[in-house]
């Protein structure tokens, strides 16, 4: 994997009077108005992702240049009210504390009269991208319009860099490209743990699928001084080893697979963890049943890993220099089931506390570092999702050879 640190930055860039065109991902939840006065516009569930963008925005702004937003929000199939970017706008607005000004669409010739007449330091935010179809398809001459509004392009996306689109990769070769701050931090602190980590190095891996981390698996499996599988996906590990595993979800057809990576980890003689214990349930929608070993009764289901598992987790990484993590230990969404999950957040934040290097990425377990209170304890969260776990797999993101094509090619 290439290191993508050198990419070129936002601050050697001359800013004052350029427009530029700025990618970021504000793809924030939504929720239903109250109806409170008449209310219709849909409110914002979490303006994390809008304040992680606020970096970049306010230092274009400081330093004079005409600030012109673009982003998704949702799947639209075309134009769609219910997912107008004018929620994302008020709210940019009063974090800013400037109008952020909402355009009527994302390319046009209104777009372009609104977007020639800005001022220094003024914001403009265009109009849900994904109105037009043509941005998921990457299509040049849409990039094209989106180049005709600027001068720079900041990609400060990384939620989207995996994605090929007009907005995050086509309009990067039309216009001089620069990684923004969000971009450069996410690139650094998760190129930093798996190039240069403090030794040793662990990394716990959970959720519901094992064939959705196979490849960050594998591609880990070389780095780490040792491992923890947890979440559902560790059943399919535990039926390798001939352990029963009760109605738990097992993919059958990854359990070869399962056997490869138990077998190779053996024969490098890196520590694998795998639940010692689980919390047990008759069925997701049932109370919490009890706490079994190894193996799991034919009429249960596994919830969460239990307590010898916690402690053996928290044992194995009492010394790590560097603690990477991505997906929870058990349906954390239930409290009755969110033991071990809380748990490992809490190990991370003790961990930071005591001078450890702690990556969090994937969004179930930055909603589960969340809700643990533990988020500000931890070196750094990734806004990624989809993105960090592409990066973790090794693969070159696409919004990001953009930016740096030579690097991206020795990758």
């Amino acid at each position: 994997m290439a290191s993508f640190r050198r990419l070129d930055s936002l601050a050697d860039s001359d800013l004052r009077g350029k427009r530029v065109l700025v990618r970021e991902d504000l793809n924030v939840p939504l929720a239903a108005p109250s109806g409170e006065g008449g209310a219709s516009t849909p409110l914002i569930g979490d303006d994390t992702r809008i304040r992680a963008a606020l970096p970049t925005l306010r230092y274009l702004r400081d330093r004079g240049a005409r600030v012109i937003i673009a982003s998704h929000l949702g799947r639209p199939k075309g134009p769609d009210p219910r997912l107008s970017l004018a929620p994302v706008a008020a709210r940019l607005s009063e974090l800013l504390g400037v109008e952020a000004r909402l355009a009527p669409d994302s390319v046009g010739p209104e777009v372009l009269e609104l977007t020639g007449a800005m001022l220094d330091g003024s914001v403009v935010l265009l109009e849900n991208i994904r109105f037009h179809l043509e941005e998921e398809k990457n299509d040049p001459a849409f990039a094209r319009q989106l180049a005709e509004l600027a001068d720079l392009y900041v990609n400060d996306a990384f939620g989207t860099a995996h994605r090929a689109h007009a907005s995050t990769e086509g309009v990067a070769h039309l216009l001089p490209a620069v990684a923004g701050f969000l971009m450069s931090r996410e690139l650094e602190a998760l190129g930093q743990i798996l190039e240069q980590p403090r030794r040793p190095f662990w990394a716990i891996i959970g959720g519901a699928k094992v064939s959705t981390k196979i490849g960050v698996i594998r591609h880990l499996g070389a780095k780490v001084d040792g491992l923890v599988i947890g979440g559902a996906m560790a059943f399919t590990f535990l039926q390798a080893q001939g352990h029963a595993t009760g109605k738990s979800l097992v993919e059958a057809d990854q359990i070869p697979i399962a056997r490869e990576i138990l077998a190779d980890f053996e024969r490098r003689g890196v520590p694998l963890l795998l639940p010692r214990d689980s919390v047990v349930a008759p069925s997701l929608d049932a109370p919490a049943a009890g706490i079994v070993g190894l193996d799991i009764p034919a009429d249960q289901i596994g919830v969460d890993i239990g307590p010898e598992s916690i402690e053996a987790i928290g044992h194995a990484l009492g010394s790590a220099g560097a603690i990477l993590w991505n997906g929870p230990m058990g349906v954390f969404e239930r409290p009755d089931f969110a033991k071990g999950t809380l748990a490992v957040a809490r190990i991370l934040s003790e961990r930071t506390r005591e001078g450890a290097t702690t990556v969090v990425g994937g969004g179930d377990s930055v909603a589960a570092l969340e809700q643990s209170g533990e988020a500000e304890h931890v070196t750094h969260v990734s806004t990624g999702g989809g993105a960090s776990l592409e990066f973790l797999e090794g693969r070159v993101l696409p919004g990001v050879a953009a930016l740096s094509p030579q690097e991206a090619r020795r990758s």
